[in-house]
């Protein structure tokens, strides 16, 4: 990207689909089942942008991206998790939560739709084997699995090797002090030995960082970034850690700790180096506002309701009931799209949930 440009990240992961692939193909010897998926996804992107461009001409906006939290299911407990401060990630068994058959529906209509990337998530989604089989037979969308790379076994391998459009995303802190210290100890050595086994099989996969103002230089070092690439990762997204108590606002950005993401992440990919670098919500500031509610992406929970956002779960239409063309259109993504909230300025974390009592407002009607 040059020098004081500025940064739009729906250009960057939808439109530049083919400059990320060109990248990675420079920078890794791929394996034949990847290259040709990975030129089969730019075909498919190009004709998903058409059909996001005629619902446009219509009045209508399809979001590219859709993430869905298939479970709240997940095998580890890890320290200041937001999910489990919310009751969204628990032990318990899962209550009414949607069907392996049901989420295979979502994705065909998300492809409809002209929606390219569905990002997995929970819980730790790969406990839903089910889920991930439906993703896998919707090949013309790429599915970026959010897992804690705990569970990613010899079961897996083969249905990765099989259906190129499921690509991993290992949730890490830094290194390993770091990442055990949040995540228990023994977690940083079993997703390293999960990104081996990939890197030998050239499989496609991505690393997850929550971001906070302890590991921020650790993160975004030249080391750090260089180990992940040498295991073979190509993509690593940072997501800003959004406090769960008062007792961890101090691990929330701030305006300086931000900038100074922001900059580092513009020094990065001047590099062109084939890594994918991605913030959140650092890239949507950058790109005009929060793109939640649909504005670039929406949430379905476990259960089925369509939310603005993960961090947001407020919900007032459920995929069960209604289609996700309508979903996508409720009142409160309306409402929320149409008022200045996405838009305003807030301190750490994400604008939704620092400005709760708004949305909460908002789906009182």
């Amino acid at each position: 990207m040059e020098a004081g440009k500025t940064f739009d990240l729906e250009q960057y992961l939808t439109a530049g689909v083919e400059d990320i692939v060109a990248g990675m193909v420079r920078s890794a010897v791929f394996h034949p089942a990847e290259a040709a998926f990975m030129a089969r996804f730019a075909a498919d992107s190009r004709k998903a942008a058409a059909r996001r461009h005629t619902f446009e001409e219509q009045g209508e906006h399809v979001p590219t991206y859709l993430i869905c939290s298939v479970t709240s299911l997940c095998n580890l407990h890890c320290a200041g998790c937001y999910a489990r401060s919310l009751d969204t990630c628990a032990d318990g068994e899962p209550v009414r939560q949607l069907t392996g058959a049901e989420w295979r529906d979502v994705f065909a209509q998300a492809s409809e739709l002209g929606i390219s990337f569905v990002l997995l998530a929970g819980g730790e989604p790969l406990v839903r084997r089910d889920v991930i089989q439906a993703a896998a037979e919707q090949s013309d969308v790429l599915f970026p699995i959010f897992t804690n790379g705990t569970l990613l076994n010899e079961d897996f391998f083969p249905l990765l090797e099989k259906h190129r459009n499921l690509v991993p995303i290992f949730s890490i802190e830094g290194g390993e002090a770091t990442t055990d210290r949040r995540r228990g100890p023994g977690i940083y050595r079993r997703v390293e030995r999960a990104m081996e086994s990939l890197r030998e099989r050239r499989i496609l996969f991505g690393a997850s960082v929550t971001v906070t103002t302890d590991n921020l230089a650790e993160v975004t070092s030249d080391g750090f970034l260089a180990g992940l690439q040498s295991r073979g990762c190509r993509a690593v997204i940072f997501v800003e850690y959004v406090p769960t108590g008062h007792d961890t606002d101090g691990l929330a950005f701030r305006d300086a700790h931000r900038a100074a993401l922001d900059a580092r992440l513009t020094e990065l990919r001047q590099r062109e180096d084939g890594m994918l670098l991605v913030s959140f919500p650092g890239d949507e500031k950058s790109s005009g506002g929060c793109l939640a509610a649909g504005r670039g992406f929406f949430h379905i929970n476990s259960h089925g309701g369509a939310e603005p956002c993960p961090f947001s779960p407020y919900s007032d239409i459920n995929v069960r009931d209604t289609s996700l063309r309508q979903a996508m259109n409720s009142r409160l993504f309306r409402s929320l799209r149409d008022g200045d909230i996405l838009l305003e300025e807030h301190d750490g974390g994400c604008v939704l949930f620092r400005k709760r009592e708004q949305v909460e407002a908002l789906l009182r009607g």
